[in-house]
């Protein structure tokens, strides 16, 4: 898949004003400080689309893109920055208000073809982020990991922490869910996650009412 346009749509917190649900939609979430804007920078190849910053929970709303919305050579869809949980040095009250604007987005919108949890391939599996797809296991939302910053990493780092990962997603689940290996530096496996979204968006034929 090639990326012709990026544009920004809407930021809110109330799901029911988010755009219609006439595309398919990928949302990207993951902890403070995970990388996740400069991911999906890297991905549209826009370096100002997701705000960036040293200070982790920049992102507090949720926000759409439209991605290929002004060709037709590539079907349209949606591109969505969700807040961070972790929420590091943020109020309780706050922490809570953010669950609640993520939770109602992740079981409001039908159109949701993929959660891209994203990871710090560089730290051993965190409760967190276990109990997060925990809960999209659950709830029956497809979801597929994304780990990052894995230019830090060598090869051997990088298959030691996919061990890690493998057998503390064992005791969850019983096969090990769809990954990625990305780098937001050098690119890597930015590709893999277009093809497969453009895989998705093949497949999609209209949002179905979920339960």
């Amino acid at each position: 898949m090639k990326i012709h346009s990026a544009e920004f749509v809407i930021s809110n917190t109330d799901p029911a004003k988010c755009p219609k649900p006439d595309r398919p939609e990928y949302a990207f979430i993951g902890r403070s400080n995970v990388g996740k804007s400069s991911l999906i920078n890297r991905l549209v190849q826009k370096n100002d689309l997701a705000k960036t910053s040293g200070k982790p929970g920049k992102t507090q709303l949720i926000n759409h893109f439209s991605i290929n919305a002004n060709t037709k050579l590539e079907k349209p869809w949606y591109l969505v920055d969700l807040p961070g949980f972790g929420f590091a040095k943020v109020p309780k009250t706050i922490r809570e208000q953010f669950a609640s604007i993520i939770s109602g987005y992740l079981t409001t919108r039908p159109n949701i073809q993929c959660i891209f949890v994203l990871i710090d391939m560089r730290i051993p599996p965190q409760q967190i982020d276990l109990d997060f797809m925990t809960r999209l296991g659950e709830q029956e939302l497809p979801f597929a990991m994304v780990f990052t910053k894995t230019e830090k990493l060598k090869s051997g780092g990088r298959q030691m922490a996919l061990d890690a990962y493998r057998l503390a997603m064992s005791e969850i689940f019983d096969t090990f869910p769809l990954y990625f290996i990305t780098s937001a530096v050098s690119g890597e496996g930015r590709d893999e996650v277009l093809n497969y979204i453009d895989e998705l968006n093949q497949a999609y034929v209209g949002s179905v009412t979920r339960k």
